[in-house]
């Protein structure tokens, strides 16, 4: 049974930063590719970044381009995407994803497993 917990979310002042993290059991994670969604109140789901089995190519949406950073250690099990210069239109609960694929897709529906999700609010 594949899990996926997230961690790191919380309450930040803007222009500040936070650290995600997703650990994930069940299967062995450097065989597929990790995303980081978010969903704001009465937002669609955003996939804010994605990451491939190896780490040697990821994507951005473009209104987190040069802000996030999406990255994993396939030793530890665990995908991260650290959150710098954070804005209050970044405020969302934030869930990472499994595929199975090596390879990433923006699509949530591509997606087969989902953590439980984790807040992230950012004040003005």
């Amino acid at each position: 049974q594949v899990q996926l917990v997230e961690s790191g979310g919380g309450l930040v002042q803007a222009g500040g930063s936070l650290r995600l993290s997703c650990a994930a059991s069940g299967r062995t994670f450097s065989n597929y590719a990790m995303g980081w969604f978010r969903q704001a109140p009465g937002k669609e789901r955003e996939n804010v970044a994605a990451i491939n089995w190896s780490g040697g190519s990821t994507y951005y949406a473009d209104s987190v381009k040069g802000r996030f950073t999406i990255s994993r250690d396939n030793a530890k099990n665990t995908v991260y995407l650290q959150m710098n210069s954070l804005k209050p239109e970044d405020t969302a609960v934030y869930y990472c994803a499994q595929r199975s694929d090596k390879y990433y897709h923006t699509a949530g529906a591509s997606y087969d497993y989902w953590g439980q999700g984790t807040q992230v609010t950012v004040s003005s």
